[in-house]
């Protein structure tokens, strides 16, 4: 068309009246469109304004995903979950960034660390969290995070403390979901679970002797991964980026069970459903692979000696204590105090006191 155009212009300033036909035919394009030319058609836009969906969100997006430590990721989760109709993912990403609601985030690499099907799985806390329910009401936490190293399988586990208990606890909540044990369990400098032992200027890290009993009752063993080598526990630490996913549910959620709920339900199974980058594969299809790999699991009477301890749970400034997303009622005295606590029936009790706590 731009040869064609630039005849009628020639035309035009020698004041010749244009032929439509002839050009039609020397050309070969219709002649009524060249005449829609001549008479000042410009072609259609070459950008056009099209209305978004994803227009009806706009506001809530930029809220959203602008809250400190939030990702496009993350947010997106939270919009998929929320509205059904949110589309997918690669057209909400290219609807932000052409809205400039993000700024790009660089990222690093760490090196790969490779695994054989259940013979390891990482864990780690990530630590002193704070979210606020619709309410106004603030939860102070921390997540257990889990990670299977051959499928990447990632489990969340809500905790409020990080005692020794509460670890073993989490590990048999992970180990429940997948199924087995894994030959082996790697962690870090964890106090509650490591000693560090100094003796002529050397420091040297020992699993302390609870928690290797623990160890050994679960069937598995368990190392440290070796100082200044992020590769040994990459994968675990590259997880923790997931809690980056929970932001966006600030002010949402109803209660503590509701938070619970997200962490370990629905964090948990939409990490997994997250290709690898990678493997470019989902871990929940990897794991349906790897679960076959794991060794058996330890009785439930085993398991149960373990979850049917004593808690110590801090009591709050309200007179409360949370356990498994429920609140009981103490004592005022207590306030502020750590009370041991310990399930029996269903039931949750204060042994010291011969005293069984209602649901507040």
């Amino acid at each position: 068309m731009e040869k064609v155009i630039g005849d009628l212009a020639i035309m035009d300033t020698l004041g010749v009246k244009p032929n439509y036909s002839e050009l039609s035919r020397k050309y070969k394009v219709d002649r009524r469109t060249i005449k829609k030319y001549h008479l000042g058609y410009e072609g259609k836009p070459k950008n056009k304004n099209k209305t978004s969906k994803l227009d009806a969100y706009a506001e809530e997006i930029e809220e959203k995903i602008n809250l400190a430590g939030a990702t496009i990721k993350g947010t997106y989760k939270y919009f998929q979950n929320k509205y059904k109709e949110i589309g997918s993912y690669s057209n909400f990403k290219m609807y932000v960034r052409k809205h400039n609601l993000v700024k790009e985030k660089n990222k690093k690499a760490h090196p790969r660390f490779e695994t054989k099907p259940g013979e390891q799985l990482q864990f780690d806390w990530k630590e002193n969290l704070k979210m606020i329910s619709k309410h106004g009401e603030i939860f102070e936490f921390n997540i257990f995070s889990a990670i299977l190293s051959w499928s990447r399988l990632h489990i969340f586990v809500y905790s409020v403390n990080k005692t020794r208990e509460d670890v073993e606890r989490c590990l048999i909540q992970v180990f429940k979901y997948i199924g087995g044990i894994p030959e082996k369990l790697l962690t870090d400098n964890m106090s509650t679970v490591v000693d560090l032992l100094t003796q002529n200027g050397k420091t040297r890290k020992r699993i302390n002797s609870e928690f290797n009993q623990f160890v050994k009752d679960m069937g598995t063993k368990i190392k440290t991964c070796k100082k200044k080598s992020p590769e040994t526990k990459g994968k675990v630490e590259s997880q923790n980026r997931f809690a980056a996913w929970l932001i966006p549910y600030n002010n949402e959620f109803e209660d503590e069970q509701e938070l619970i709920k997200i962490i370990n339900e629905q964090l948990t199974r939409e990490v997994n459903k997250e290709k690898h980058a990678d493997l470019n594969i989902e871990p929940i299809i990897l794991f349906n692979k790897e679960k076959s790999s794991l060794l058996p699991l330890p009785k439930q009477s085993i398991m149960n000696e373990y979850l049917n301890r004593y808690k110590k749970i801090k009591v709050t400034s309200e007179s409360l204590i949370r356990f498994e997303g429920k609140a009981y009622s103490v004592d005022p005295e207590y306030i502020n105090c750590l009370v041991d606590v310990q399930k029996e029936n269903n039931q949750l009790k204060l042994p010291d006191h011969k005293v069984y706590l209602t649901e507040n």
